[in-house]
């Protein structure tokens, strides 16, 4: 039976660790540059996309960073979702950040005592210093090279949702808003669950807005659920939130599914 769990938790990290779907979306005009980051210590590619008729940065906008966000990842298929939603008039104007993976297991997970996760994903511990490249670095230069506002959004899904949660904990400061789909809070033997009342003091005074789902991967949606239980009980004044409990979804569904909702949702705070 152990050997079984084991395999199970072996699949569920291998499929967390990739990015990979059937679909070919367009991807949108928009700009690249690469950063040479001291807190990871190596070169990234950053896309970025404005809609069409803010491109001459006239107007400041709010911005939504994203890992995952290479042309590859999932940079193409959130950006034509914005584009929609903002063309349509269903969210505010805003500015997508997205940053290629590099070390994606590495970068999108905190420290683990869990001896099977150093097993199988050595390269781990990198969250932050991946925060702190996106805070310290990437930040600044986005607010150099662009009109932005104070405004700013963290998203992710599965292990970059895990990553978007335990920003929300530990750096809550960070960002205004969070969406995590299906994030991957089996982590650590569910460290940030079991300790979300002691993390949840973290939370500023400033209003902070998150949004997370679960689909139905029991091994994250047991834990998205305990998390959805928790905060009904007792939400931390300065925090509005949702969950979204999505059952019929599978953990490679869950993003495209509930992302127009999730955007809808977070950015119409006004």
């Amino acid at each position: 039976m152990k050997k079984t769990i084991y395999i199970l938790f072996l699949s569920a990290l291998a499929l967390s660790c990739t990015k990979k779907g059937p679909y070919n979306d367009p991807i949108p005009k928009h700009d690249n540059f690469t950063i040479q980051s001291q807190q990871v210590d190596e070169e990234r590619v950053i896309n970025v996309w404005t809609p069409p008729e803010f491109r001459n940065g006239d107007t400041p906008l709010p911005v939504l960073y994203m890992p995952d966000g290479g042309i590859n990842e999932d940079f193409p298929h959130i950006a034509n979702t914005l584009a929609k939603l903002v063309d349509n008039n269903s969210i505010p104007p805003l500015m997508l950040v997205g940053i290629e993976n590099t070390e994606r297991g590495r970068d999108l997970t905190g420290f683990s005592e869990v001896e099977e996760h150093a097993k199988y994903n050595p390269l781990t511990d990198g969250a932050k210093n991946f925060r702190a490249f996106i805070t310290d670095e990437l930040m600044p230069e986005i607010n150099r090279k662009y009109k932005t506002t104070a405004k700013k959004g963290l998203l992710g899904e599965s292990l970059a949702g895990l990553f978007v949660m335990e920003t929300f904990f530990l750096k809550p400061e960070a960002f205004d808003f969070y969406i995590a789909m299906d994030p991957s809070l089996w982590w650590n033997d569910n460290y940030l669950v079991e300790n979300a009342d002691t993390l949840l003091q973290n939370l500023p005074e400033r209003k902070t807005r998150l949004w997370f789902a679960g689909s139905s991967a029991t091994d994250i949606s047991k834990y998205t659920r305990q998390f959805a239980e928790r905060l009904k009980n007792d939400t931390p004044p300065s925090l509005t939130w949702t969950y979204s409990d999505e059952p019929e979804e599978e953990h490679h569904t869950i993003f495209r599914a509930t992302k127009e909702k999730a955007f809808i949702w977070a950015l119409n705070d006004q």
